[in-house]
């Protein structure tokens, strides 16, 4: 059950081998079992040969952590990103930014009909919200399910902050609820942020 070389990335907690094969270096911790060796830090495992001097034939493994990961979503973080899909009682968006900062791995994070506004939440239309490709600022609201983050546009300087329409301008709000197109002056419904 032990890994070797093969995987890329660890993440905290994850098995990386057994105390009998191996001695836990830095980034790495024996279980509470006595027996397992788990990773303490997100990073690439390494794996060290024991000392030829040494009686212990165990090799050490280490994490080393990823130092240049872009930021990472937090609960209570504002995120900015992009719609990917709209269907009747969520919207997902790919998160492009956290704060004012980049992302380098993929997040992904999803907009409950919940979570779309604070006020008259039973009628909110998802597809009167948002459209797929829409660029959207978004509060963490938490880490949901299957890797997906709890996003929410409930306040007044949350929602869709860029579109584009179908004629292919870039769309100017007008109201909290509507954006229109330059090019053609035809208003489409969505969830606008207030602009600072």
């Amino acid at each position: 059950m032990a890994i070797d070389g093969e995987k890329d990335t660890v993440t905290p907690g994850e098995l990386l081998g057994d105390s009998t094969d191996l001695v836990a270096g830095r980034g790495a911790y024996l279980a509470p079992n006595g027996r397992s060796i788990r990773a303490s830090l997100t990073g690439k495992p390494r794996f060290i040969p024991p000392p030829v001097d040494s009686s212990d034939l165990r090799r050490t493994v280490e994490v080393v952590g990823l130092k240049a990961h872009g930021a990472v979503p937090q609960p209570g973080s504002v995120v900015i990103g992009r719609v990917t899909k709209v269907m009747a009682k969520l919207a997902s968006v790919d998160i492009m930014c956290v704060e004012s900062k980049a992302v380098r791995e993929k997040f992904t994070g999803t907009i409950r009909q919940q979570d779309v506004r604070a006020t008259e939440i039973d009628k909110v239309d998802m597809y009167q919200s948002f459209r797929p490709g829409d660029i959207v600022r978004a509060l963490v609201l938490s880490l949901g399910d299957a890797r997906a983050y709890y996003l929410s546009t409930a306040k007044n300087e949350l929602g869709v902050v860029s579109a584009q329409s179908i004629a292919g301008g870039t769309m100017v709000p007008i109201s909290w609820t509507e954006m229109q197109c330059p090019l053609t002056g035809q208003v489409e419904l969505r969830k606008v942020a207030k602009v600072e």
